[in-house]
């Protein structure tokens, strides 16, 4: 171990959808080991997803756990934790913080009849001048509600509500939290005041009592238990930091916290996040409004899906030849897809892809609404097939960035995150759909490193968010827009934009 790797350390937990991972970085950002612990995802009924709670505390601990073995640091050199959590989940607790009912997590759908009566009981008003965004299917408000309208039992029995990482922050701590950044998924908060919303917890008869202190995600909340000092092999006494919600760590961990860049990542989902000074909240609601993981700064958010997941379906119904390909050269099947798609031009000669496999929320907010290959003929190849699906995700996500620009944000480098910042062929495409730069970062982890630098601040190793930003957060690559592209993709992107409207009462229909 190096003299700049003796300390002082920090960990960053992201507790995802398929499993908890923990980063151990120095105060430069180098990350010295990562550990990840899966867990399942149960699906009782078909658009339902659930998760318990105790099984992220066993895989969190496990990954710190091992991230501290593993990385060979002595652990009293660890100043502090942070959370990076999945968003909008409802984790409801009785009166002696023992969990109710496995947690609904944000991709769950069941509450569409709850999001019915939010929009009849409050209005599309009064939601953009409380909590600055629709009643979705995902977001926490709703679930509370299908508790109360379909498991009254459970319900009666309810004394608080937790986001999944303030749960896990309450095992360390002891401590009740949540912070601004993911409270502003849960359809309770007022992002503008930066605080719960009794104007909404009053029209949806939700105890305001049940609800936890509301930090900012750099402050500490408290620090670890003896008993959670056990579970992770850390010393008692660790600082923890209040975390934030996964997006928002991620734009953190990119270096993304000032107006004009830009954070683009396409993982499972896609997502576009652009800071702004004040609260910006989009009239017509097709991007999400939510306050940052530093104090006075706030972010607009389109989200889509079905990015990676897009490729990851053609992968896994069509791709049997990479796939086989990929074993035999022990590659993986992901980079052969893109070497493929690279032997189609720009615009795939007309072949447009819809990536609605799961529905879509940004701009179009329509579970009803699928994925369609568009301008099939006999001289459209696999590589045609290929490029149009990855085409097709970014013209998504640009979608996001067209409502951006619409609304006055100024744009500037997009820092490329998530599985798809991999793939050299994807950032290009990025560059030349949005027509500005894009930059990679140097660590791949983002939304973990993001909570570590949230534990920096909260541990005083760092002074401010800023200063952890300019610390630890740097680019390996710019990528400029191929202006020969530019013309292919305007025609093409224009395309893909009138098919949505003239496909929607079919797919309403079907």
């Amino acid at each position: 171990m190096s003299e700049e790797s003796k300390g002082p350390f920090l960990i960053g937990l992201d507790l995802g959808t398929t499993g908890a991972k923990a980063g151990i970085i120095d105060r430069s950002g180098s990350v010295l080991d990562t550990e990840s612990v899966e867990y399942g995802t149960a699906t009782p009924l078909p658009g339902w997803a659930e998760q318990d709670p105790l099984d992220w505390w066993q895989a969190s601990a496990g990954a710190i756990r091992k991230a501290v073995k593993e990385s060979g640091i002595n652990a009293a050199s660890v100043c502090g934790i942070g959370v990076s959590g999945q968003m909008h989940g409802s984790v409801f607790l009785d009166s002696e913080e023992n969990v109710i009912r496995p947690c609904i997590l944000w991709c769950d759908q069941r509450t569409a009849p709850q999001c019915e009566q939010i929009d009849e009981k409050v209005g599309a008003k009064n939601l953009s001048d409380w909590v600055a965004n629709p009643a979705l299917t995902g977001f926490t408000a709703p679930k509370v509600m299908w508790l109360r309208d379909n498991e009254p039992e459970r319900y009666a029995a309810v004394k608080k509500l937790l986001l999944p990482k303030d749960y896990i922050n309450l095992r360390m701590t002891g401590q009740l939290a949540t912070e601004v950044s993911d409270a502003s998924g849960t359809l309770l908060f007022d992002i503008r005041r930066r605080a719960w919303s009794a104007e909404m917890l009053e029209r949806l008869e939700i105890p305001a009592e049940w609800l936890p202190r509301v930090f900012e995600s750099y402050e500490a909340i408290g620090t670890l238990t003896a008993e959670a000092a056990e579970a992770t092999g850390l010393p008692a006494g660790t600082v923890v930091a209040a975390g934030g919600a996964d997006n928002a760590c991620g734009a953190l961990g990119t270096g993304v916290i000032s107006p004009g860049d830009v954070a683009v990542s396409i993982g499972t989902s896609g997502t576009v996040l652009a800071p702004a000074r004040e609260p910006v909240v989009d009239p017509g609601m097709r991007l999400h409004s939510f306050c940052h993981t530093m104090g006075g700064t706030w972010y607009l958010m389109g989200v889509m899906l079905s990015a990676g997941m897009s490729l990851r379906w053609f992968r896994d119904q069509l791709g049997e030849p990479e796939r086989t390909l990929a074993i035999q050269q022990d590659r993986d099947p992901y980079e052969l897809l893109s070497d493929r798609a690279s032997g189609a031009p720009a615009g795939c000669e007309g072949l447009i892809f819809l990536p609605y496999l799961t529905g879509e929320r940004t701009p179009h907010a329509d579970p009803d609404a699928r994925g369609v290959f568009f301008g099939l003929d006999l001289t459209k190849t696999r590589a045609h097939m290929i490029r149009s699906v990855m085409e097709g995700v970014v013209f998504g996500l640009n979608d996001s960035l067209e409502i951006m620009r619409e609304l006055g944000i100024t744009l500037g480098n997009v820092v490329a995150g998530g599985g798809g910042a991999r793939s050299m062929l994807w950032r290009q495409m990025q560059a030349d759909v949005f027509g500005l730069p894009i930059v990679t970062p140097r660590e791949s982890d983002a939304a973990m490193l993001g909570a570590a630098l949230l534990a920096g601040v909260a541990s005083g190793v760092f002074e401010s968010v800023e200063e952890a930003c300019r610390a630890a957060v740097s680019y390996e690559e710019r990528i400029e827009p191929d202006p020969a592209n530019r013309e292919a993709y305007e025609r093409a992107y224009s395309r893909f934009r009138s098919l949505y409207p003239a496909l929607k009462t079919v797919f309403k229909e079907a």
